[in-house]
């Protein structure tokens, strides 16, 4: 009896967990939560930002999971679930906005952990799925497994987010997670409230007339973004991928033309060569690898084709000119110092664009010339 009492409250508890993962993980689909994500893994090693990740999710979430239960013991459960209903049927149409320009990352000066852990902390607060574990912990028997589904449904988004942004470009669906999101919140948020509301309130005419409201709103809501997919506009996500998957497509056969070949080095020196160790780095950023930021400094300099460099140079330029500090853009700035090293034998730190073209001036006039 006490095996069969323990092995029904694991599954109320693996249910709970089950849930908060899966609305969570619905929630953030196509979220910035996934560009946020994308971005860092451009800056910092994957295992870094999944780790900071977790950390930042975690101390939201523990908030939003405490005072999600404490409500219950101030406020009726009947009325907490009426309010979990509503607030479901709210993040259904909130996952219906169409996020345009998203919210800019700023650089921080702490170690690649903390700076990803403060971002999604303070990047989620307020945000509908803080507010969803409120929610969910308003009615929970076990808070701390929903706490461990809602953060695992974050670091599970932020990795499927670097790896599709990274493997698919422009096949992302993002139009449809939001749609598919917003129809498990839209069919939890009518699941509660029927569960919930006096009978009085369940009329069918009601219960029609309601549910057209919301199909309106949605709608409403919705219009622009299928606007913008008449005219062909692509969100921030997807632009992201295939800006830097088109780059690095391009400097690999580049580096291929730079690259003085076997009849000129005897034999290839592979990951010893910096053409070489570059082009390893572009494969490896096109399938979502981690890099080896440091390895530039142990590589051998060889005399490459100066002019070829230079193209290549004002390619990746051209790219971070109106961007230097956007972290989606910092492998850039590691294949911008890689092609410095080629053709000045010396990498060049600079925090803004302008800064970057007065040092070049300063090491070689004709080569500030040609970028400007």
């Amino acid at each position: 009896m006490i095996q069969y009492i323990c092995l029904k409250r694991m599954m109320y508890m693996i249910n709970e967990m089950i849930q908060a993962f899966f609305l969570i993980f619905l929630a953030e689909m196509g979220d910035k939560t996934q560009i946020l994500a994308m971005a860092f893994a451009t800056k910092y090693k994957i295992r870094h930002v999944v780790l900071g990740i977790f950390i930042g999710s975690f101390l939201n979430h523990a908030l939003a999971v405490i005072l999600g239960s404490s409500l219950s013991n101030f406020i009726p459960l009947n009325t907490l679930s009426i309010i979990a209903g509503v607030m479901f049927l709210i993040f259904a149409l909130w996952s219906l906005k169409f996020e345009d320009e998203e919210e800019e990352v700023k650089v921080s000066k702490y170690g690649p952990v903390i700076t990803v852990s403060l971002a999604f902390f303070i990047g989620e607060l307020g945000d509908k799925t803080q507010l969803a574990a409120i929610t969910l912990a308003t009615d929970a028997n076990y808070p701390l497994f929903i706490l461990a589904g809602t953060v695992t449904g974050m670091v599970v988004t932020g990795l499927l987010g670097i790896f599709v942004g990274i493997k698919l470009g422009s096949k992302i669906p993002e139009f449809y997670m939001k749609i598919g999101a917003s129809i498990v919140f839209f069919i939890f948020g009518l699941v509660k409230l029927g569960s919930s509301l006096d009978q009085k309130f369940l009329n069918p005419i009601y219960v029609a007339l309601f549910v057209l409201v919301l199909l309106v709103v949605g709608y409403l809501i919705l219009r622009p973004t299928l606007n913008l997919r008449r005219l062909g506009k692509k969100s921030a996500y997807v632009l992201t991928a295939e800006r830097l998957k088109g780059v690095y497509s391009i400097m690999y056969n580049r580096l291929e033309d730079i690259c003085l070949g076997e009849n000129t080095c005897g034999t290839c020196g592979g990951n010893s060569c910096l053409v070489g160790y570059t082009k390893k780095v572009l494969k490896d950023l096109s399938n979502g690898a981690e890099i080896n930021l440091d390895y530039i400094e142990n590589l051998e300099i060889k005399k490459f084709d100066k002019t070829k460099i230079l193209e290549s140079l004002i390619l990746v330029t051209k790219e971070l000119k109106n961007d230097w500090i956007n972290p989606s853009f910092d492998n850039l700035h590691h294949l911008r110092n890689n092609l410095e090293m080629m053709l000045f034998n010396k990498k060049i730190v600079a925090e803004t664009y302008n800064d970057y073209l007065n040092k070049i001036e300063e090491i070689d006039k004709k080569v500030f010339l040609t970028l400007k």
